[in-house]
């Protein structure tokens, strides 16, 4: 059973959020993780830099941990609105990013697309070229063989050494050892010699132009296949693009139907919060009235002031502080507003106790705060002091009973806008609020 700090048992006021969510809680954290971490891609078509995502990463942890902070004020449905909004953002951010990431590739390959069929009509071009001086050196060989040939035939009508020297032609294996054989006879002149280099070099020429054609079939093969390549994927590209375009617009009407169904749970709750701050007068008055009564009675100035009040109040909870007391932006909906309590982390039924001994002015159940008891501790240190318990299960004291220090009051719940069980507890001096970590 809890003990109180006064009578020699410590607690511990603070402990690692994850353990001290209902798992409840843990879920709609982890939902606004997950949301705001897609948000990450907005606006980036290409995949962002790892000092980015930490930062990113960061910022996101920043925003769970406000919105654990304050999630008693605003409804389960707001907060589950918001998350869907956030996830739908997300998921769109993350489509068009991806739809730009496509596009990017797309143009990319349409540009490939082009350059390779300007290179693959070089190639052709270059290949009929070569085909066409290929034509020309083998007309030019035969050209020449006919020259030679008019010699060969010539020596044979004349007999004698032309004869002689033809039997040393046509024992020849090759056209250099004939243009060898020809040139060392007298018999041959310049004429038919210069007949026979021209020949030699006609066929030299035309096997480099063999070669050549050969060299640009290749080329033309390789860019057309490469050109074939680029073609079917530009063709994947577009079919891609066509479906992430399609996924884009579907993701929109998403959004916008979120961003409604948000916007509907937001008025709700603004109506609520005007309600919640009623409420707060109405309670505020009350026990301003009650703290001035307890002044009177005590004989005390009203002009006195408080004197030091550490080491007051007992732990109402056997918990951990999930939030403390003090000003915040609200997660979802943005305005600056004061967390008017301490929240204490423990699980559902868990016991809770009166913090000093009080006289209960009243119990009831509030669409924001849930299940309500508040105490009133009457003149205490120069002031009049109150506690009030929030979202409890249930409480086995009622109105008008009078409690003493540590005795059992009620039970851990989640009720009221509430998505995880534990304690928000309130302490007010003459009325106001004030950080009830300052009266432990």
């Amino acid at each position: 059973m809890f003990t109180s700090p006064n009578k020699g048992f410590t607690v511990a006021r603070s402990f690692p959020l994850a353990t001290a969510l209902g798992p409840g809680r843990r879920r709609v954290a982890a939902g606004i993780a997950a949301s705001l971490l897609a948000v990450s891609a907005a606006g980036a078509p290409l995949a962002f830099a790892d000092d980015d995502l930490e930062d990113k990463k960061r910022n996101v942890e920043r925003k769970i941990d406000k919105a654990q902070d304050s999630l008693h004020e605003s409804s389960a449905a707001a907060a589950k609105a918001a998350g869907r909004l956030a996830a739908a953002q997300a998921t769109l951010d993350k489509a068009r990013s991806a739809l730009s990431r496509t596009r990017g590739q797309l143009s990319a390959a349409q540009a490939r697309d082009q350059l390779m069929q300007r290179n693959l009509e070089k190639a052709v071009a270059a290949l009929a070229r070569a085909r066409g001086q290929l034509r020309e050196g083998r007309e030019a060989v035969a050209e020449q063989r006919g020259m030679v040939d008019d010699t060969v035939a010539r020596m044979y009508q004349g007999g004698g050494a032309d004869m002689a020297m033809l039997e040393g032609i046509l024992d020849s294996r090759g056209l250099e050892d004939m243009t060898w054989a020809m040139s060392s006879s007298d018999a041959i002149s310049d004429e038919q010699k210069s007949d026979l280099d021209s020949l030699e070099a006609a066929e030299v020429l035309l096997e480099l132009r063999k070669a050549r054609v050969e060299e640009k079939k290749a080329q033309v093969e390789e860019r057309r296949q490469a050109a074939a390549e680029n073609l079917a994927l530009r063709r994947r590209l577009e079919a891609k693009a066509e479906r992430e375009a399609d996924s884009v617009a579907v993701l929109v009407s998403e959004r916008s139907a979120a961003a409604q169904a948000a916007a509907r749970a937001r008025a709700k709750d603004k109506a609520m919060l005007v309600h919640l701050r009623q409420e707060n007068d109405r309670i505020s008055a009350i026990l301003r009235k009650r703290a001035e009564a307890a002044r009177r009675k005590a004989g005390a100035s009203r002009s006195s002031k408080p004197s030091s009040s550490g080491g007051f109040l007992d732990y109402p909870v056997n918990g951990y502080v999930t939030s403390p007391y003090g000003m915040r932006t609200h997660p979802i909906y943005g305005y600056y507003s004061l967390h008017d309590g301490v929240d204490f982390g423990s699980g559902c039924g868990s016991p809770l106790y009166a913090s000093a001994p009080g006289t209960v002015v009243s119990r009831y159940y509030d669409s924001v705060y849930g299940n309500r008891l508040i105490l009133d501790h009457g003149y205490q240190r120069g002031a009049g002091l109150a506690s009030i318990y929030n979202h409890a299960t249930s409480y086995v004291v009622g109105s008008g009973q009078h409690v003493q220090r540590g005795q059992l009051v009620g039970y851990v719940g989640s009720t009221g806008w509430s998505t995880g069980c534990h304690l928000h507890f309130t302490v007010t001096v003459n009325g106001n609020t004030v950080d009830p970590m300052n009266w432990f």
